[in-house]
């Protein structure tokens, strides 16, 4: 097998070997993720050692991937216990949206087959909650993320005080999504919990559904919890509350269930 020479290649060269654009590895340089390893100060000709075809790579992977400029740079600088360590980790983030994409690709795949999936809505006396909260701030698009914070974090607080509670874990949400809404996870306690914020939901009339399946598909609930309060002429109260009946480590995705429940006015409102 001939031998690699170890000569520094031309712009090229190196961006044959990579199976790169020169202008890819331009922007590259540009973006102070790839410069080269000289650059010809007459000529202007910028050259590239064998070596850095590993970086080439790696960056062009990464970009496609959406992984942001800082995180590739830190992998660039880091030694190769570090590298894997890095590269572990994006792919995780990266394996966490693929599945997010999935679920989202499966309700739009639900509401293509025609109507949203039907939902058997009933009002029920809400008995008053007396919860352990914590709370947490956020934008629409970050709820998930936020929510699987707080539990951690409630978990952490129930497990170090050693107090008693009473499944399941609930969250609360607002009615209106907006960017830096604040939502809560809670669990029934009647012990005050370091960490946490005692908060009482008080007893009253409630609409509420069952929903099975994946978190993600959670807003076709929501949808006919809020249309159905809607047609009654009914006025929802916040907040809206979320009951883990069965979670993530119990079942699958689609066997997950989730009981939604909206307090609402039990005065019926004119409608036009």
């Amino acid at each position: 097998m001939e031998r690699v020479r170890d000569e520094p290649l031309t712009i090229g060269r190196f961006a044959r070997m990579c199976r790169l654009s020169v202008k890819q590895l331009r922007h590259y340089d540009e973006l102070g993720l790839l410069p080269p390893d000289r650059v010809d100060p007459s000529t202007g000709y910028r050259y590239y050692a064998p070596a850095r075809v590993r970086d080439a790579l790696t960056v062009a992977l990464l970009r496609d991937l959406d992984v942001p400029l800082q995180v590739i740079a830190e992998l660039l600088a880091a030694g190769d216990e570090e590298r894997t360590r890095l590269l572990r980790a994006e792919r995780d983030r990266i394996a966490a949206r693929i599945a997010r994409d999935t679920e989202r690709l499966a309700v739009l795949d639900r509401l293509a087959e025609g109507p949203a999936p039907a939902y058997e809505v009933e009002v029920v006396d809400d008995p008053a909650l007396r919860l352990a909260v914590v709370r947490g701030r956020c934008d629409p698009d970050e709820v998930g993320a936020r929510t699987r914070e707080c539990i951690t974090a409630l978990l952490g607080a129930l497990g170090r005080s050693a107090v008693g509670w009473v499944p399941p874990l609930h969250g609360l949400y607002p009615l209106d999504l907006e960017d830096g809404m604040t939502i809560a996870a809670g669990a029934r306690t009647d012990e005050d919990v370091p960490g946490t914020v005692a908060t009482t939901l008080p007893a009253g009339p409630a609409a509420t559904t069952l929903h099975t399946g994946p978190y993600e598909q959670l807003p076709l609930a929501y949808h006919a919890l809020q249309a159905w309060i809607h047609e009654q002429g009914l006025t929802a109260r916040g907040p809206a509350r979320e009951d883990y009946l069965v979670s993530p480590g119990e079942a699958e995705p689609h066997e997950l269930l989730t009981r939604l429940t909206i307090p609402i006015d039990p005065t019926r409102q004119d409608t036009p």
